[in-house]
C-alpha cells in the first residue's frame, strides 16, 4: 500500500507495536494507530518479555515505532528500551504512560526515546502524535538528504512536540487537538498547563487553543491564586 503523509510519499505503513498490560488500554492504542492513515498496528504485546522477544526477532526488523508504556508486571518500560538498545536495536519509541517521575522522564530521553505522553489523554492527542511522529520521519528514502540546520536542531530536541504546534492544513487549529482540549475543560475548569498535560500538546499551543476558546465565548478565564509566586490562569468552559 503507497500512502502519503506530511513529509511526502511513503512506500508502506509504518508498523507499530503496542506494549501494554491493560487489554482495554491495549485495544483503543491500537484502534487509534490503526485510524490515522499511513500507520498499521500489530497485535499488542502485553508484558516487557513478549515485547522483547518479538522486537528481537524478524518481526522487529519490521517495527518502526513502540508505544511503550513503562509500567509492564514483569519489568519496567526502562528495561526494555535498554535491552533493545544493548541489542543494537534503534526502533523509535514513544512513551504512552502514566509514569510522570523526572528521573523516568529523564531517562527516557537519554534512551532516545522520541515523546512522552501522559496518561490520561484523550485519544486525539496520540493521534496527533502519530502524525507528527511521520511528518518527521519524512518519506521513505529521505534518510540521504542534507538537513538544514533548522532541521538538525528540532531532530536533536528530542520531542515530537515542539512549543508550538505546527498549524493545522490550510491554516487555523486542529479539529481534534480543539475536540480534545474541549472535552478536559467540560470535565473540569483547568490551567494551560494542566490541559497541555492531559491533551498531550506544548503548553503554548494548549494556551493558543483556551484562548481561542475565551475568544468565541465558549469558556473564560480567571485568576487561580493559592501558590506562591504569580497568579495561575484558569480556564472554564461556559458554553451551554
Amino acid at each position: 500500500m503507497t500512502t502519503a503523509g506530511a513529509g511526502g510519499p511513503r512506500d508502506r505503513d509504518l508498523v507499530v507495536l503496542v506494549v501494554e498490560d491493560e487489554p482495554v488500554a491495549a485495544a483503543a492504542h491500537r484502534g487509534h494507530v490503526d485510524a490515522v492513515p499511513g500507520f498499521r498496528a500489530l497485535p499488542p504485546a502485553a508484558t516487557a518479555a513478549e515485547a522483547l522477544m518479538r522486537l528481537r526477532g524478524a518481526e522487529g526488523a519490521a517495527v518502526d515505532l513502540v508505544l511503550l508504556d513503562m509500567h509492564l508486571p514483569d519489568r519496567s518500560g526502562l528495561d526494555v528500551v535498554r535491552a533493545l538498545r544493548a541489542a543494537g536495536r534503534w526502533t523509535d519509541v514513544l512513551a504512552v504512560t502514566s509514569a510522570r517521575e523526572l528521573s523516568t522522564v529523564r531517562a527516557a530521553t537519554s534512551l532516545g526515546v522520541v515523546g512522552y505522553l501522559l496518561k490520561p489523554f484523550a485519544g486525539a492527542a496520540l493521534r496527533e502524535r502519530l502524525r507528527q511522529y511521520a511528518a518527521a520521519r519524512g518519506p521513505a528514502d529521505a534518510d540521504g538528504a542534507a538537513l538544514s540546520q533548522a532541521e538538525v536542531d528540532r531532530l536533536l530536541s528530542g520531542h515530537l512536540v515542539p512549543g508550538e504546534e505546527p498549524p493545522a492544513r490550510g491554516g487555523g487549529l486542529s479539529e481534534e487537538t480543539l475536540a480534545a482540549v474541549v472535552a478536559v475543560l467540560r470535565e473540569a475548569s483547568s490551567s494551560a498547563a494542566e490541559v497541555a498535560t492531559r491533551v498531550g500538546v506544548g503548553r503554548v499551543t494548549a494556551r493558543r487553543y483556551l484562548e481561542h476558546l475565551v475568544g468565541t465565548g465558549a469558556a473564560d478565564r480567571r485568576p487561580r491564586y493559592g501558590g506562591a509566586g504569580r497568579p495561575e490562569l484558569e480556564y472554564r468552559w461556559t458554553a451551554s
